[in-house]
C-alpha cells in the first residue's frame, strides 16, 4: 500500500482528510510543529499533504505565524523537491485580501509566501485555496470555528453590520478537493462552493436569532467579500453541497 504524509493530521481538516486518505494509503500524520523526524517521513511517503497551520487570524505574534507557516512549509517542500514528491498544499483565500490580492493580515501573508515558494520550488506542486470551511470536527478552533459552530452556543449571535458575504464550503468538499488533487496538474486552485453568502443566510438556515455589533468594532484586517471562481477550481472538481445542503448536513451533526 502506498504512503502519504499529512501534516496538521490532528486538525480540523486534517482528521476528515486522514479518515478518507486512509482508504488507499497508509497515513503518516504529523503534527504541525514536529519537525524532527521530518526528513525521514518525507522520504518514505508517495506524496505530501501539507495541511497543518496557525490559522488564528487576530495572532498578535507575527514572529510564531511565519515560522509554523511559512518558515516549516519551506522546509518542507525543500524535502518533497529533493526526494521527488509531489505536494498537495492546504493554501487560503486570504490570499487576496479584499480583492487587491493583497493580504490583509499576517495568516494571509504566511499562506501567500509559502505558496509561492512552493510553486517556484517543487515540480510538482498543487495549492488550494480554501475559501470559509465549516463542517464537523471544528470544535476545537474556539473563535475561528464557523459561524454556524459558534451560534449554537448562543441565544443571539452577534455579527458585524454592512452585510459581507463569504464562500462557504463544507469540509467535506474540502477533503474531496484534496483527493482529486492527486491527480492534478501542477497549479494554483481555488476550493469553494462558488457561491458568496452573508452570515445572515447560514444563521437563518439554523433558525438563529442574531444583531449586531456596533460598526467601530470592524477589524481593519475583515474581509467583506469571498468567492471562488469556478474557472479557477481544478479541472473535473466541483462540490457536492451549496450552503443549503452543507448547513442542513453540519446541523444534523450538531444536533447529535
Amino acid at each position: 500500500m502506498k504512503k502519504c504524509l499529512v501534516t496538521g493530521s490532528d486538525g480540523f481538516i486534517g482528521r476528515s482528510l486522514v479518515k478518507r486518505l486512509s482508504i488507499d494509503y497508509e497515513v503518516i500524520g504529523i503534527e504541525r510543529s514536529n519537525s524532527k523526524q521530518l526528513e525521514p517521513l518525507v522520504k518514505q511517503c508517495d506524496i505530501v499533504f501539507h495541511v497543518g497551520a496557525i490559522v488564528d487570524t487576530t495572532l498578535s505574534n507575527p514572529t510564531e505565524m511565519l515560522t509554523c507557516n511559512y518558515t516549516f512549509s519551506k522546509t518542507l517542500f525543500d524535502l518533497a523537491q529533493k526526494y521527488n514528491k509531489k505536494v498537495v498544499y492546504s493554501s487560503s483565500a486570504a490570499c487576496y485580501g479584499n480583492g487587491d490580492n493583497i493580504p490583509t493580515n499576517i495568516y494571509g501573508w504566511s499562506k501567500l509566501l509559502a505558496e509561492e515558494y512552493g510553486m517556484a520550488k517543487c515540480d510538482e506542486f498543487v495549492a488550494l485555496r480554501y475559501f470559509n470551511v465549516y463542517g464537523p470536527g471544528e470544535e476545537h478552533k474556539g473563535n475561528m470555528s464557523s459561524v454556524a459552530y459558534q451560534s449554537q452556543a448562543k441565544d443571539v449571535f452577534t455579527l458585524f453590520p454592512k452585510k459581507p458575504k463569504r464562500d462557504f464550503v463544507f469540509v467535506d468538499d474540502v477533503v474531496s478537493a484534496n483527493v482529486h488533487a492527486i491527480n492534478c496538474e501542477k497549479g494554483v486552485y481555488e476550493v469553494g462552493s462558488g457561491e458568496a453568502r452573508t452570515f445572515e443566510d447560514v444563521l437563518d438556515i439554523l433558525d438563529k436569532k442574531y444583531d449586531y455589533h456596533d460598526e467601530n468594532k470592524i477589524p481593519s484586517w475583515y474581509q467583506f467579500f469571498t468567492k471562488s471562481e469556478k474557472l479557477k477550481w481544478m479541472p473535473g472538481w466541483k462540490p457536492k453541497h451549496n450552503i443549503e445542503s452543507g448547513v442542513k448536513k453540519y446541523k444534523e451533526y450538531l444536533d447529535g
